[in-house]
């Protein structure tokens, strides 16, 4: 059973990320103890709210180099929602932009849509080849809730990343692979049979 820390540096959503990593097969641990995240199997950085907040929450923990080190050394992370978009390089709210941990090329900026927040259930256009949606349905729908998104895709597959994208109005970043690194905008935890089936693609990985 794999060892997968989901990483508490004070944004919300841990338990229910917790349940359903342990429903798919984990032996899970939610901690903000930086050795435990480090030494475990699969790292998860979860995250909700503001881009700020939830990098000063990494920031206050000390947690940015122990994620770029695991992924440096190709030991794999997954990114969920907010804890996706920390993952690139900065993050644009209301005019003021916050260094990210520059792990994923691009910046997180408002979704040019007419209706904002992205709420509900939605289709996702997956790459040939990608490991985290290996045998679901391309009809499968994914929950989503955000006003921000990742991109560009063309930065993110210049180098080197499977990009699957989302419509909504306009096309953003919905998940993005790259080595060892993960990240899904939507929330596999609320996302059904799906995301059940999403998680247990990435721990099979690990």
């Amino acid at each position: 059973m794999a060892r997968v820390v989901v990483l508490d540096y004070g944004s919300g959503n841990l338990r229910s990320a917790e349940r359903a990593l342990a429903r798919a097969g984990a032996d899970v641990t939610v901690t903000a103890d930086l050795d435990a995240a480090a030494g475990a199997d699969g790292l998860v950085v979860p995250g909700v709210g503001a881009f700020a907040a939830c990098m000063a929450g990494i920031d206050a923990l000390g947690a940015g180099p122990v994620i770029a080190e695991r992924v440096a050394a190709a030991r794999p992370v997954l990114g969920i929602c907010v804890g996706m978009q920390v993952l690139f390089e900065y993050g644009e709210e209301h005019g003021v932009v916050t260094k990210g941990l520059g792990l994923l090329p691009g910046g997180v900026t408002r979704l040019a849509a007419r209706r904002v927040p992205h709420m509900g259930w939605n289709t996702v256009d997956v790459p040939e080849g990608s490991a985290l949606f290996a045998g679901i349905d391309p009809t499968s729908r994914f929950y989503f809730v955000h006003s921000y998104a990742a991109g560009p895709v063309s930065g993110l597959t210049d180098a080197g990343a499977l990009v699957t994208t989302c419509t909504h109005d306009g096309t953003f970043v919905a998940a993005a692979e790259r080595g060892s690194l993960s990240a899904a905008q939507f929330h596999p935890e609320k996302s059904g049979d799906t995301g059940a089936a999403l998680l247990r693609n990435w721990l099979s990985t690990l």
